[in-house]
């Protein structure tokens, strides 16, 4: 009986283990239908949907030219080899295959990668930039092999410029936007900005707005079709004053003279920047694609700081050419008239101390006019004395010699002429009037720029109102409506509207020193009517070299010649500062090939040749070879 009982019992554990059995498949391959069949539709959206994956398209940046419609910066296309770490399965694996394949540093792989571990796992990590077309094939057939399909390739437009190191400090560079960048401007990571120059100060208006495409990639992160696709926006076109071939003018006679240095030419009627040069210089292009540490080094390491921009960055006495603010500030004051005489035995006597000229005997009676064309010290000795050193500071305003010119260029420093009031804040000291005699002929505590120097020249061109150099002259928005032009900028300080006695004698002056018997005569162009004025600066005083004795450093003396032709209707004024050139008249020869320049185009003829002269000539004729050591400006010195 008992057995029997046992039997049934276990019969019918069995039935309901087999029902349950039954029941669970049941439910089961319910299941499986209902998500198969049922919602076979949403859970392939969900499938796909982990394996999209957005790619950022880079717009293109705005194309800049000059004012004759040449490009001066443009764009090409060029592949980045990435890693998508949201897709891969071993980083470290894949850092030093992809190492391997394209032949970059491992060590160099892994810091970008390092750089980039904080950003979202989807964003692609840009590993080589500008890949070469081996590097592309050797990462594409891995990819196929399956061994980096965390790995793209994308091509994308990449900045270009033409003249390579021309105009390379006006134009400037680009770069990945940097943490501060991305914070103040609000630029996504990776992106692509300028760096400095006028890709810099219009990075926003030259970027344009980038473009998104979604697509499907399967297991091996191989793209199947494409969602959606959001075109980039290009850039704006900018239009620029610069003209290609008088830049191309100075930077070749900077070159064939054997001299470093610094030119800018301005139109005087409007501001425009027809010229802007800063030698010795570098290739924008090294920035383009990423700049290394060891070239990034040794640009910032270079005793010739070739990323300077002597042109609105680079502070020098001025010598002899701030005779002409001298003169400006007398005969507008009417303390003298341009027919006032003053005699010159070679040298005065102010607040005890003697003063000389540079010409040792002197220049006997000389004129507003003839002090001018040949630089007689002692008349504006004279006339410093006579005005103050205020008077001077006011009248350099004026005339756009002292501060900024407010150039749309960013970091431009302040030219420095001395005030009673400068000195007391600089050093608690009070100003103390032998030293505006100084002062008066350029020297002292003087420091201003090249920029500064040409809008004063434009000024003086123009008869008194000071213009503010500009570049950018025209826009085009893309929106069909061609080229917009930009407004002129408004100057900072009022008109002088200088008296047409006092703008004949400076014209008339200037003029005699380049085409009578003064120290310009090397920027002499018949029929041109060049005016101008030359200036030599010390690097160092005379004592200091004394005391320097045999020193590597180069101290020898800087030149500068200002200018503006023609002398009744000026169309262009400017300066060119020409380092270590030991005398002012040596730099003349640089602005007459680029106004010889000019007025061919202006002509319709062809770019005038540049002659120098062989050896025994008036100018040396090796370009710089080897790096010349600058040292600091400390004094200034007339001849």
């Amino acid at each position: 009986m008992a057995i029997a009982e046992d039997r049934r019992r276990l019969a019918a554990r069995l039935i309901w283990l087999r029902v349950s059995v039954l029941v669970v498949f049941g439910l089961l391959a319910g299941g499986f239908w209902f998500i198969q069949v049922v919602q076979h539709t949403r859970f392939q959206e969900m499938a796909e949907n982990n394996h999209q994956r957005t790619l950022s398209l880079r717009a293109p940046r705005g194309i800049i030219y000059d004012r004759n419609g040449r490009v001066l910066v443009e764009n090409r296309s060029a592949f980045n080899i990435s890693i998508v770490r949201e897709h891969t399965r071993d980083l470290d694996r894949t850092i030093a295959l992809l190492a391997e394949v394209t032949g970059v540093d491992e060590a160099r792989v892994r810091d970008i990668v390092d750089r980039h571990r904080r950003e979202p796992t989807y964003r692609p990590i840009v590993v080589v930039q500008d890949a070469t077309l081996a590097q592309v094939a050797a990462v594409t057939a891995r990819r196929l092999d399956f061994e980096l399909p965390d790995v793209m390739v994308q091509e994308v437009p990449t900045r270009e410029y033409p003249g390579r190191d021309l105009a390379a400090h006006l134009i400037g560079y680009v770069g990945e936007a940097s943490d501060q960048q991305i914070n103040d401007d609000r630029v996504p990571a990776g992106a692509i900005v300028g760096q400095s120059g006028l890709e810099r100060v219009y990075n926003q208006m030259l970027m344009g707005a980038d473009g998104a495409r979604r697509v499907v990639v399967n297991s091996v992160g191989r793209e199947i079709r494409t969602i959606e696709e959001l075109p980039p926006v290009e850039g704006r076109r900018v239009r620029l004053s610069l003209n290609h071939a008088m830049q191309q003018a100075a930077e070749d006679a900077f070159r064939a003279y054997g001299y470093w240095g610094a030119a800018v030419v301005l139109d005087p009627r409007t501001g425009d920047v027809l010229t802007l040069t800063s030698l010795p210089s570098y290739d924008p292009n090294a920035f383009a694609t990423g700049i290394d540490r060891a070239a990034w080094t040794a640009l910032n390491t270079d005793e010739l700081r070739p990323l300077q921009n002597r042109a609105i960055q680079g502070r020098y006495s001025p010598g002899s050419t701030f005779k002409i603010a001298v003169a400006a500030a007398a005969l507008e004051e009417g303390l003298v008239t341009p027919d006032h005489q003053i005699y010159c035995p070679g040298g005065a006597t102010f607040y005890g101390r003697f003063f000389k000229c540079h010409l040792a005997h002197g220049h006997g009676y000389v004129d507003m006019r003839h002090a001018l064309e040949k630089s007689c010290n002692v008349y504006f000795y004279t006339l410093g004395n006579m005005l103050g050193v205020d008077r001077l500071r006011a009248y350099a305003e004026k005339l756009g010699l002292a501060g900024r010119s407010g150039i749309d260029l960013p970091n431009e420093v302040e030219s420095i002429v001395p005030s009673t009031e400068w000195k007391r804040q600089r050093t608690g000291e009070k100003w103390y009037a032998g030293e505006t005699i100084s002062v008066a002929i350029g020297q002292g505590q003087l420091s201003v720029t090249p920029m500064s120097m040409a809008v004063m020249m434009a000024t003086v061109a123009n008869g008194g109102t000071r213009v503010v150099p500009r570049l950018v002259t025209a826009i085009d928005e893309g929106d069909g409506e061609g080229w917009q032009p930009v407004p002129l900028p408004a100057s900072p300080v009022p008109p002088m509207l200088m008296k047409p006695s006092t703008v004949s004698a400076l014209h008339d002056g200037l003029w005699m020193a380049v085409n009578a018997a003064g120290t310009a005569g090397r920027a002499r162009i018949a029929g041109r009517d060049v005016a101008g004025k030359t200036g030599t600066a010390q690097v160092i005083s005379n004592q200091g070299k004394a005391r320097a004795g045999a020193t590597a450093k180069d101290l020898r003396d800087h030149g500068w010649f200002v200018f503006f032709a023609p002398r009744d209707n000026p169309e262009v004024a400017g300066v060119v500062f020409a380092e270590h050139s030991e005398h002012g008249y040596l730099a003349a020869p640089i602005a007459r090939h680029i106004m010889e320049t000019y007025f061919a185009q202006k002509d319709g003829l062809p770019p005038p040749a540049l002659q120098v002269p062989g050896p025994g000539g008036s100018a040396p004729t090796p370009a710089p070879t080897a790096p010349i050591r600058v040292a600091a400006n400390t004094a200034a010195d007339e001849r």
